[in-house]
Parts: structure tokens; sequence; C-alpha cells
């Protein structure tokens, strides 16, 4: 290496170092400075109480799990179909690990697209059948959304699953 290319290197690293020192000795005294406005920390506080209190609440595994409502109501029928759908590919065999959350995701995602048609605009009778189907399963599971009574109807979810996404695919205008 020329002796030219390495001064100028040297000197590169040593400007460049100066500028760091100089960096990290900053200190000031005066706060943010005078264009940045005070805020009281009790302010802080309170906005992150609010936040938290406005924040949708974890749903224990297996448990059943409403629509998120908000002012408009519950989720719209496109968005609930979509997560259903995304359970799909999915699979489990009972008693592994993952057969649990599977079959509480898609009892959740079934409920969530129930409330959705019967809320949606076009009335629950536009979701006859798929409506009726998901009540039989509700019937079926009797409130209990645990993993052994999941498993035990295994294939009635599933296949109430598989029967409502069909139908949706039907009435593509639904969920577009």
């Amino acid at each position: 290496m020329p002796i030219r290319t390495g001064l100028r290197s040297a000197t590169a690293a040593v400007i460049l170092g100066v500028s760091l020192v100089g960096c990290g000795a900053a200190t000031t005294t005066d706060g943010p400075g005078g264009d940045v406005p005070y805020v009281d920390p009790s302010a802080a506080v309170a906005a992150k109480a609010a936040a938290d209190e406005a924040s949708p609440k974890p749903v224990p595994t297996g448990a059943a799990q409403a629509v998120e409502t908000g002012p408009a109501g519950p989720a719209l029928v496109r968005d609930a179909f979509a997560g259903l759908q995304a359970t799909l590919m999915d699979g489990c065999t009972p008693g592994d690990g993952n057969c649990a959350y599977f079959l509480g995701r898609v009892n959740e995602e079934l409920g969530g697209l129930d409330e959705s048609m019967k809320a949606d605009k076009q009335g629950p009778e536009h979701f006859r059948e798929p409506i009726a189907w998901i009540g039989t399963l509700r019937t079926t599971l009797h409130g209990d959304f645990s993993t052994a009574n999941l498993e035990k109807h295994r294939g009635l979810l599933l296949g109430t699953r598989g029967r409502v996404n069909t139908w949706m695919q039907g009435h593509p205008e639904d969920y577009r």
C-alpha cells in the first residue's frame, strides 16, 4: 500500500475517532431543548393506562373467543372468513401438542364468522345454511371448548369448517 493511501486512511480514522469521542462526551443539563414542550410524567402514565384498558385481552387456549367488536360492531364477514381460511392448510393428530391450539383456533374462527354473518347488513337469512351448521356444532359442543371435547368432536368441527368454506366459495360477493 503506498504511503499516501495509508496516510489518508489513517487521517480518516483519526477524524472519525475524534468525532465519536466528541459525541460520546456531550452532556447537557438543559433537558431536550427549548423547542420541545414539557410533558408531565403523570400524563404519560395516564395515557398508558388508557391504552392498556382499550387493548384486547388475551383469551385462554381452548376457550371460545368472541369476535372483537368496536364502534362498528363485529368484524366484517370478509375478514372473519379470511381467518377461517387461514386454517385450511393446517391439521393435527389427536393427542399431539399442536392439536389443542389448532382445534381451538378453528372453533374460534367459526365462532367469529358466525357472529359476523349474524351482524352483516344482508341479515342472517342470507347466511342461513352456514349459521345453521355452526349452530349444530355449538349445540354438540354444549359450551365445552376443552381440548378433550374438541378432539372428541374433531370430525364435526373440521367438517363444519369445510362445509362453511365450500358455501363461502360459492358466494364470493360476500368476502371480496
